[in-house]
């Protein structure tokens, strides 16, 4: 076999050559290959399959959730606790290891099941078996798994058939294919075997068929050329096997908030240490119990958890909304878009060609209107002759009809159709104008890209010749024109006005075919008998129309400081008019030729200002990105073929199509949208930004009460050797609060109400605003002053409560449970005042109520029941109850001044 090297064989250009050349490059001939020698091939160029990266098996999903800097403080705590029994006189703190262990379990649990069901839908989604493929093995067709087909097979290829493999045109009848998944063209595109330029772009080889394309007309037969990986399709999904694992901005805000608290607790630790080693007598184990206090008290335990809930809870939304996520971290990310590259085919469009003008009698008339009131009007408003039926005036009925006879679509049921597009247009615009085409066809003499027209004869009423086409072919076929139900002489006049409305559809991005007929008196004559002295019928303009509600989502976008711009492989004169139609500006709409010319700072500028791009390719849809990332935009790329798989891997947010999308699409998006709809677009994007304002409520929330006990431990201990050295030296117990009580707030008192707010009801008016700068974190300078007042509001308070129950009561006990009832009581109020600024209630939240109710009750159970001992505190007197009241009214008015003053500074701010 001489083919060439596999690494190398995509350089060659099977299109330039003839099919001998062919044939001999790829060792076969017309005889097809032997099983043997299939067999062989195949042991050397393997399966002819699309090689998927590999998955992560669940236990590395489950391992990868434990994967951050917070989880390993956690980590660390527990290893502490356990290994203070190794000192003389102590014992092992199995309580507070299992409690952290138990944190750390929940957090991996949660991002476990949420990945696992992400993965589990995406195969879900794809398609179960490779297409058959029939074949010339051993001298006879056959039909094999295509995963067999090898380079130098021969394949036959029907309307309706997926393309097995990249292959060479070696006979072509009325050949045509829809390579919209590869191209991004809608059109279906005709095929012969005549080679065609080196140079000439993918989407006009005329004489190549390509793996995961269809046939939608005719018949054919071609050699493999390239098979698996090397296919263009597989040469795509070599590029996306390499792509680098992105990281969101709100992934990389966490994992640098980790690494701040780390170093902050141990930052502390160590003073403390110090202080407490050098300037104390505390006993060694006391000062190892700190420093695990510190660490437990400035990791929020709940907040990965939480994290993973409220992203888990936002992809449940917008699962119901038919948006299907695949990384939680997009879900937040939707939320700071500003910008949607969207490609036109079938995400914008309906992708099915569709009538939308008809021409007969010198009227104009939009089918949409059939049935209507506005049906004996004409698209300009003229009135015009009607007979009452669905359909407007007797010559338009007989342009339908002679499209439904002079076609080859089959009808499969109501709504369902098999064969070209365009013919599958035609018929449906005569169906839905309830026009049966029901006589019996004697002849049919086919399109061909050099006559430009067919014709059938049909026995209806005597054999009638009915012909479509080409309109300046067809006029020229016409002598006479059909208008008001008479015959009349085609005269110049009339076919210039034809000519003019030809021009005025192709300017609208209607394909445009004229439709004519005649009565024939011998069907067996020759063509251009036949098709000579015709009566011009009319016109049929015809596009793939954009989807209900796309320009709405569009203009709701553009409200919401979104702009989007279309990015397609089809013509100018089509992406400019369906540009326009959706609402975008077509003034300026470049070509991919135009973006490959272009220096960065060149196309850098013009994305900038255009919003229309035709016939672009995947490479230029990654240079559009890049420009666009480059000024600090922040992407959605949509797309469902597989031309679209580089674009949707290098945007922010990758969206593919779940119906019409393709495996490799699919497997290279974030989210799939699983109704194909672009408004979904714009109904995730609010989800996001309704989810990013809850995820910065609740991180102000658990931030904010971590950040204070942490304060009350350092402070606490500075002041308690101080002040009270008795207490805080000499024995282990000197801790202004133990681990075990930390974690109980955090898991309880913390975590349950914040997993409550990630339920908020998303603000009025999330749409109405400009998205957040991209470089924008969760906690803005407004929530860090917010963090940092609260926090030391609450250590303040909560310390004056601690060292006064002390001081007069002289029992470390009952001080540490008036602390931790105090900041349990200060943390649960304290999620409201933070809600208030989003001008919400507790009543717009049950689940909120809930929570707090079951976090304060769960608090009374540990205070009065036999669980005390556990937690080492007191039952609380209605006195203590007394000073905790005072110290919270103390705290709920200083934190009321602290958030108004906050809010009047920032907002100061921005009048400014």
């Amino acid at each position: 076999m001489t083919q060439s090297d596999p690494d190398t064989t995509r350089e060659n250009r099977w299109h330039a050559m003839p099919i001998d050349a062919v044939f001999g490059a790829v060792s076969s001939d017309e005889g097809g290959l032997s099983s043997a020698e299939a067999d062989r091939r195949r042991s050397e160029y393997g399966t002819n399959d699309i090689r998927e990266a590999e998955r992560a098996s669940p236990l590395d999903l489950f391992v990868s959730q434990f994967q951050n800097p917070l989880i390993y403080l956690l980590f660390a705590a527990a290893i502490l606790s356990l290994g203070v029994g190794v000192m003389p006189g102590s014992e092992p703190n199995y309580a507070e290891a299992a409690f952290i262990g138990l944190i750390i379990g929940i957090n991996g649990l949660f991002g476990f099941v949420q990945d696992y069901q992400a993965t589990r839908s995406i195969e879900a989604l794809r398609e179960l078996a490779s297409p058959d493929a029939t074949v010339l093995r051993d001298g006879r067709k056959r039909s094999i798994d295509a995963e067999r087909l090898v380079p130098g097979d021969i394949v036959y290829l029907e309307q309706g058939d997926a393309i097995p493999a990249d292959a060479r045109v070696l006979d072509a009848d009325e050949l045509r294919t829809n390579e919209s998944p590869l191209t991004g063209e809608s059109t279906p595109v005709a095929k012969s075997s005549d080679p065609v330029g080196s140079d000439v772009l993918l989407a006009e080889r005329s004489d190549m068929v390509y793996k995961n394309t269809t046939v939608v007309k005719g018949r054919g037969s071609a050699i493999v050329v390239e098979t698996g990986m090397q296919t263009e399709v597989g040469g795509i999904a070599a590029r996306l096997g390499v792509t680098a694992d992105r990281r969101t901005p709100f992934q990389t805000e966490v994992e640098h908030l980790g690494k701040q608290i780390g170093g902050l607790v141990v930052s502390l630790i160590v003073l403390v240490v110090a202080v407490q080693f050098l300037f104390t007598a505390t006993e060694p184990v006391a000062i190892i119990l700190v420093g695990i206090t510190l660490a437990v008290a400035g990791v929020p335990e709940g907040l990965p958890a939480v994290v993973t809930f409220t992203l888990a809870l936002g992809a449940r939304e917008m699962v119901d909304r038919n948006a299907l996520v695949r990384r939680l971290p997009v879900v937040e990310s939707l939320g700071s878009i500003d910008v949607i590259v969207t490609d036109k085919t079938g995400t914008v469009t309906e992708n099915r060609m569709t009538v939308t003008r008809l021409y007969a009698s010198g009227a104009v008339v939009d089918p949409s209107d059939f049935g209507s009131q506005s049906a004996d009007l004409d698209v300009e408003g003229r009135r015009i002759a009607t007979n009452g039926d669905r359909y407007s005036t007797p010559a338009i009925a007989d342009v339908l009809r002679c499209g439904a006879l002079c076609n080859n679509a089959d009808r499969i049921d109501a709504d369902e159709y098999r064969g070209d597009p365009t013919e599958i247009a035609i018929r449906r615009a005569a169906d839905e104008a309830d026009i049966e085409p029901a006589a019996e066809r004697i002849r049919e003499i086919p399109f061909s890209s050099e006559r430009k027209r067919m014709t059938v004869v049909v026995e209806d009423g005597g054999p009638t010749a009915y012909t479509k086409g080409a309109p300046e072919v067809v006029l020229d076929r016409c002598d006479a024109i059909l208008e008001d139900g008479d015959v009349r002489e085609l005269t110049d006049e009339t076919r210039a006005e034809i000519l003019d409305r030809t021009r005025s559809f192709a300017e609208d991005a209607l394909r445009v075919l004229a439709f004519a007929s005649k009565t024939v008196s011998n069907p067996s004559a020759d063509e251009d008998e036949i098709e000579d002295g015709m009566v011009f019928l009319g016109l049929q303009g015809m596009i793939d129309p954009p989807r209900e509600g796309v320009e709405a989502a569009i203009t709701d976008c553009r409200s919401a400081g979104i702009r989007t711009v279309l990015a397609t492989g089809d013509n100018l004169t089509t992406a400019a008019a369906v540009g326009e139609q959706i609402g975008l500006d077509p003034d300026g709409a470049l070509e991919g030729s135009d973006v490959a010319d272009r220096s960065d700072a060149e196309l850098e500028r013009a994305v900038e200002d255009i919003d229309v791009f035709a016939r672009v390719t995947p490479d230029h849809k990654v240079s559009l990105l890049n420009a666009l990332q480059s000024n600090g935009h922040n992407v959605v790329m949509t797309g469902d073929g597989v031309n679209d798989a580089p674009a949707l891997t290098q945007a922010d947010v990758g969206v593919a199509m779940g119906q019409r999308g393709t495996d490799v699409a699919r497997q290279a998006s974030d989210m799939i949208l699983q109704d194909d709809n672009f408004a979904t677009i714009r109904d995730a994007i609010q989800e996001g930004r309704g989810i990013f304002e809850n995820v910065r409520k609740f991180v102000n929330y658990l931030v904010s009460t971590n950040t204070g006990e942490v304060l009350v431990v350092f402070l606490g201990v500075l002041l308690g050797s101080a002040l009270f050295s008795e207490q805080f030296s000499g024995t282990s117990q000197a801790l202004i609060l133990t681990p075990v009580l930390i974690l109980w707030i955090n898991l309880i008192a913390d975590t349950l109400p914040a997993l409550a707010i990630g339920a908020d009801p998303h603000a009025a008016g999330l749409m109405d605003r400009p998205p957040r700068p991209a470089d924008e974190g969760v906690i803005n300078t407004r929530v860090l002053a917010s963090i940092l007042t609260i926090a030391v509001l609450l250590a303040l308070t909560g310390l004056g409560i601690f060292f006064y129950a002390l001081d007069r009561t002289g029992s470390l006990v009952r001080a540490q449970s008036l602390l931790f009832t105090f900041i349990v009581v200060g943390e649960l109020i304290r999620i409201q005042v933070i809600r208030s600024r989003y001008d919400q209630t507790l009543r717009s939240n049950p689940w909120l109520v809930g929570a707090i109710v079951l976090s304060f009750l769960i608090h009374l159970t540990v205070l009065y029941t036999p669980l005390h001992d556990f937690f080492r505190v007191v039952p609380l007197t209605p006195v203590d109850w007394g000073w905790i009241a005072v110290g919270f009214l103390v705290f709920l008015v200083l934190n009321v001044l602290v958030s108004e003053l906050n809010t009047r500074i920032f907002e100061s701010r921005k009048s400014d």
